[in-house]
């Protein structure tokens, strides 16, 4: 009665002291609905499984099918795995959980988890940069993809043969009576002349018309034999200049498949996690159904069980050479991807007490094990090419872009119902960039 009788007087001492007290209240209450907001505000996984999914999406890209296999051939075969995973034990999985513990306890992104220690501020800053700069040469990548996957969408496929406008005038024709015999032959140079056979003499010092452009051959060497599908890959898909004094106007085919990539991350982003989290349930492990499918197919071939012996048979040997155990060390960190800043944005999303060393060893493990996976689908085609060109394994096989976009889709050409297989494999690559892209440019890191 007293305080109350007080505070109706308007006793100053009493309004001194009751004010402060109800301005703190109120300032607790309002930083306490702030952080609400915030912790409202940012996204959370709905469910576990979608982060483990995000990281083996994160991890498994389109260099697990053209760059593993063609190191395993290059430095001994089955050999090559013992430094790989010695590496990757060593190495890959401590680094990608450290990653993951990082985002999942400071909950923040890779730009401003160094806040634990400002001295290595500016390393988020390099996350940043790097990615940025992935993402731009990776959605060429996707967009080469998509330029496949379209073209595929045909009766027959247009690296199948030759006679389109992008073909210069020795462009082996697969369905021609050329084959890679004429192309060894020390005593005569024969070319497949847009499906015929002409020789060595008609090509010396002749002019011939192509692509609108008219051109003097020198020496018959000069024109060096493509197959149809390396010229699809090379005239048509690239379109290649002369060198980068020559840059040409914009391609309009590239610029739409840009465009449709990047349309097809940023629906797969829109509403941030919530909205990945669904997208990688098919982007994660519809590559593995179709890489099954071609597995089981590939193996029926004729010349495939050469191919995977070739893949597997190990060279003891080559583990002398520190060459093999620097390239196995690249492939494992090029492959996983540690200290891109992407594993720590997604990992950001998780629940606080999410068990994330079951994740990080998960999501490495099948980097490492689809890279191995894939390699027997790629070499079973591999040896079916070869048998059909009468040569060997190691000479048909090559790396980088040109194994997925130039071997394998060669191989398609010659299975029956091509267009259906190559439907298939390029929705498979397909699906494999997205989700490495997709992690690259997830909110909030920039």
């Amino acid at each position: 009665m007293l305080d109350l009788a007080r505070l109706q007087a308007g006793d100053d001492n009493t309004e001194r002291t009751v004010i402060p007290i109800g301005t703190n209240e109120e300032e607790r209450e309002e930083e306490k609905e702030e952080e609400e907001e915030e912790e409202e505000e940012r996204q959370k996984w709905t469910h576990s499984c979608e982060f483990v999914l995000s990281l083996v999406g994160y991890a498994v890209g389109v260099s697990n099918l053209w760059r593993f296999p063609y190191l395993c051939l290059k430095n001994g075969g089955g050999a090559f795995l013992i430094p790989f995973f010695f590496f990757l034990t060593l190495a890959g999985i401590p680094l990608f959980y450290m990653e993951v513990c990082l985002g999942q306890f400071s909950g923040t992104s890779s730009l401003f988890v160094w806040k634990l220690c400002p001295l290595f501020r500016g390393l988020g800053y390099c996350m940043i940069l790097v990615s940025a700069m992935a993402c731009i040469y990776y959605n060429a990548v996707l967009s080469w993809i998509l330029y496949y996957l379209y073209s595929s969408f045909t009766k027959d496929l247009p690296w199948g043969r030759c006679g389109h406008w992008w073909n210069t005038p020795t462009c082996i024709d697969p369905v021609s009576s050329c084959n890679s015999s004429a192309f060894t032959s020390n005593d005569s140079l024969s070319l497949c002349y847009l499906g015929d056979d002409v020789g060595n003499e008609s090509l010396v010092n002749s002019t011939v018309s192509w692509n609108n452009a008219s051109e003097t051959v020198l020496s018959a060497y000069e024109l060096a034999p493509k197959s149809a599908a390396e010229e699809f890959w090379q005239y048509n898909v690239l379109r290649k200049s002369s060198g980068l004094h020559e840059l040409g106007p914009i391609q309009t085919h590239s610029a739409l498949c840009l465009l449709v990539a990047w349309m097809l991350v940023s629906l797969c982003l829109v509403r941030g996690v919530k909205s990945l989290g669904k997208v990688v349930y098919v982007t994660a492990l519809l590559p593995y159904l179709l890489l099954t499918i071609f597995l089981v197919r590939g193996a029926m071939l004729p010349g495939a069980g050469d191919g995977i012996l070739f893949y597997l048979r190990p060279d003891f040997s080559r583990l002398t050479n520190f060459t093999v155990w620097i390239e196995a060390c690249l492939q494992v960190f090029y492959s996983l991807g540690p200290a891109w800043g992407g594993l720590i944005t997604m990992a950001s999303f998780n629940q606080f007490h999410n068990n994330c060393f079951r994740d990080a060893i998960i999501g490495s493990m099948a980097d490492g094990l689809t890279s191995f996976y894939g390699g027997f689908v790629i070499f079973s085609v591999v040896g079916f090419m070869a048998k059909e060109a009468n040569t060997t394994v190691d000479k048909v096989a090559t790396q980088g872009p040109g194994l997925a976009l130039v071997a394998y889709p060669e191989a398609i050409s010659k299975l029956p119902l091509p267009p259906l297989w190559a439907v298939m494999f390029f929705t498979m690559l397909l699906a494999l960039g997205l989700d490495s892209q997709v992690s690259c440019t997830v909110k909030p890191r920039f």
